[in-house]
């Protein structure tokens, strides 16, 4: 069996996505289907029409939640990974020309709605792991091989321009 690693942050949000979805969100579009059937003539009604797909779309992702959690592996922070670059690790890189680039790597269903994040499987991500402050990455890419140095490693719950990554953390 395939097992899919999310992080707790990432474990939490899938899971509470699928309990509004459950819970709160299919029962009001179902109410509203219900209620744009009883109107008549179902062909030429776009609220029945609209919101049935709508329910459809709905129903795929509860069913696509359901078996990710069948599966899924909830990733704790430990103590032990600090200074190492290892899953849910917000990484900083620098390359020769002063480039910086920042990302989190994190499971396959957590990089969609989150720009700064990135797959565990990706090369990136592969290069990076088990390596420390100031240690050398590189990657192969199409257009050569591209050399980072990496200057900030944190586990800290953190979004977006709030993560505090700098040198020395």
């Amino acid at each position: 069996m395939i097992r899919k690693l999310l992080t707790a942050e990432g474990y939490d949000t899938l899971k509470d996505e699928l309990t509004y979805l459950i819970r709160k969100h299919r029962p009001e579009i179902t109410e509203i289907v219900s209620w744009a059937a009883s109107l008549g003539d179902r062909s030429e009604n776009a609220d029945y029409q609209y919101n049935k797909r709508k329910l459809r779309e709905i129903d795929r992702r509860i069913r696509h939640l359901t078996k990710l959690f069948e599966v899924a592996e909830r990733i704790q922070y430990n103590p032990v990974q600090e200074g190492k670059v290892y899953f849910g690790a917000w990484c900083e890189l620098e390359d020769d020309d002063g480039e910086i680039i920042r990302f989190r790597i994190v499971g396959d269903e957590e990089i969609f709605a989150n720009k700064d994040y990135i797959s565990l499987k990706s090369p990136m991500a592969k290069a990076c792991l088990g390596k420390s402050l100031d240690d050398e990455v590189a990657v192969h890419t199409p257009s050569g091989d591209k050399h980072w140095y990496i200057t900030g490693i944190e586990y800290q719950l953190a979004t977006g321009a709030d993560c505090g990554i700098g040198a020395g953390v």
